[in-house]
């Protein structure tokens, strides 16, 4: 157990305590109760909110509920005093022994340290990527590719089980497209001169899926009409796309577990279903939507559809599941999908672009209709990535075959870039991704400061053997100083960074959380370019060097961790 988590067990013992001596009701929510590191290191070294929390429902008065707390926290084991702050926080100081115990946990742990079962079992479907399969990756799908991968390894990390599922979008005009430019390069690759109109897709990456068709079928399908080869080809395409989208995929290391199909779910009545239970709730009707607002009314035509009493659930108006020549929405079809998701999740999370954010809410109401409130949604919006080379923006356009691919950018700058440089701001915020800078060996490049510290942790490790230290003696914590013990308040704080970003859902707290770390540690390090006792290798003082490479192998254990989370390997060495 984490130094937080047993603090915060400890403190739950005394408020029990207080609730048998009557002196605190029975039955008071605790849930908002924090143990956490004061803002200013100088008030001690943690912090809790309890008497705050708890004092306006029992009736009294924080700093008077916390001057209860505070004699019975000073008798707990490793802490020398307890203050109350301000309106009612209490602050704790710890013996250094407390410290020098939690880097004996980190290395107890090892890979599990951080480790949580806050999940407590809640199965988490988290649906990221779903590309629309008409080509393959490109850096407008990337972010959304690594938030999602990276919050389905926190929320694993945190105790859910999770499932990662891709929507293949494969019904609709788009992929009927698909298979009319499939078509057009299946001419080609039988020798016929061909020009690719405007509205079909002409990238050359459809160029493989023609010589595929062609030496499969031959000149069957050359002058046969339309209706003959369009389905067989728009299958034939969206299983070829969806190939090269996979195997896109895996080069940022991203793996699903399910691919839903639009085709199938619409197919197996599903959307049928869902509409019906709505209609049998009382949440479908006939009816008439009014004029968009701003419209002319000239411009506008009332037509009847099928609607879906979105605005019961908090949406702006209702929403047609059914247009008038009776072909399901594209909302219908979504909220069929997400009923077939919330059969096997305890709850929803969808990975979407920032351009959709106009959906979120007639998609949580019928998610919340569908379920009856029981199956949460949570959307998180991902802006979009601004490419950069020369400080001048790369054009990209699946449309004109332009673009930019994912296996273009990783082939680059490298795997490990592209993932942890998409989790360095919060996903719904503007992002610059700039070559240049991304692989700036700078301690402004977050992604390098990282796997600096790693590395340099490693080259520690190497140099002590060099040196003759046998590094697997045990080291006496004792001989590390007051600073350098202060650095073992970072390290400690990864279980309750882990918590707060899957609570969130929020993965990139975890890149802001080691970049900080591994700012700490290297400004620890700097200190011996001034004063050459300070530097963690002493050649002539085993017992030091053994402690400051614990220290150092403490933070290395918790980059690792944090990294592993992101789905990035760490650097064990700096070309």
């Amino acid at each position: 157990m984490s130094l937080y988590a047993r603090f915060a067990a400890a403190i739950d013992v005394v408020l029990d305590t207080l609730e048998a001596e009557g002196a605190l009701p029975a039955g008071l929510n605790r849930a908002s109760i924090a143990v956490e590191p004061p803002r200013d290191a100088s008030h001690g070294d943690l912090a809790t909110n309890a008497a705050m929390v708890l004092a306006k429902p029992a009736k009294t008065n924080p700093r008077a509920l916390a001057a209860l707390i505070q004699p019975k926290l000073a008798e707990m084991p490793g802490v020398t005093a307890v203050e109350i702050a301000g309106p009612g926080f209490l602050n704790l100081r710890l013996d250094p022994e407390q410290w020098r115990d939690e880097m004996r946990t980190i290395f107890a742990e090892g890979a599990d340290y951080g480790r949580s079962t806050q999940g407590n079992a809640v199965r988490v479907n988290v649906e990221y990527v779903s590309a629309n399969p008409t080509g393959p990756m490109h850096m407008g799908h990337c972010r959304g590719a690594v938030v999602g991968d990276a919050l389905a390894s926190l929320l694993e990390y945190a105790g859910h089980p999770v499932t990662r599922e891709y929507y293949v979008n494969d019904a609709g005009s788009q992929v009927e497209t698909l298979g009319r430019s499939a078509h057009l390069r299946y001419r080609e690759a039988l020798g016929e001169t061909v020009t690719i109109p405007e509205g079909l897709y002409p990238g050359d990456y459809l160029k493989p899926v023609g010589a595929m068709l062609a030496a499969e079928y031959g000149d069957r399908y050359v002058g046969a009409a339309e209706a003959e080869w369009l389905p067989l080809f728009r299958a034939r395409t969206v299983a070829a796309m969806m190939d090269m989208i996979r195997a896109d995929l895996a080069l940022l290391g991203i793996k699903h577990d399910v691919f839903s199909s639009e085709a199938k779910v619409q197919s197996d009545g599903k959307v049928v279903a869902a509409i019906d239970k709505l209609r049998a709730d009382g949440l479908i009707y006939e009816g008439v939507l009014e004029a968009p607002k701003g419209e002319a009314a000239d411009d506008w035509e009332p037509v009847e559809m099928t609607l879906f009493r979105a605005t019961k659930f908090g949406d702006d108006s209702d929403r047609p599941v059914r247009k008038a020549d009776g072909a399901y929405t594209y909302f219908g079809n979504d909220l069929a999908y997400h009923a077939q998701k919330a059969e096997t999740a305890d709850l929803l999370v969808d990975i979407w672009g920032a351009d959709h954010g106009g959906t979120v809410k007639r998609v949580q109401a019928a998610v919340q209709a569908l379920t009856a409130g029981r199956v949460p949604l949570d959307i998180k919006l991902v802006q979009m990535v601004r490419l950069l080379r020369d400080g001048e923006p790369v054009k990209m356009s699946k449309r004109s075959g332009s673009f930019v691919t994912l296996a273009d950018v990783v082939e680059e700058v490298g795997r490990d870039v592209v993932r942890f440089t998409m989790l360095t701001r919060r996903a719904d915020a503007q992002m610059d991704f700039d070559f240049a800078k991304v692989v700036e060996a700078s301690k402004e490049n977050p992604v390098f400061y990282v796997q600096y510290a790693h590395a340099r942790i490693r080259s520690l490790g190497r140099k002590a053997v060099e040196a003759g230290i046998d590094v697997t003696a045990p080291a006496d914590l004792r001989k590390l100083d007051a600073e350098e013990l202060a650095l073992v308040r970072l390290p400690a704080q990864f279980p309750r960074i882990i918590e707060a970003a899957a609570a969130t859902r929020e993965p990139h707290r975890v890149a802001f959380y080691l970049a900080d770390l591994a700012g700490a540690f290297h400004a620890l390090w700097n200190r011996g370019n001034d004063d050459p006792e300070r530097r963690f290798l002493l050649v002539n003082d085993t017992e030091t060097t053994l402690a400051r490479l614990s220290l150092a192998n403490a933070v290395g254990q918790i980059v690792r961790n944090g990294l592993a989370v992101m789905g990035v390997a760490a650097a064990e060495e700096m070309h």
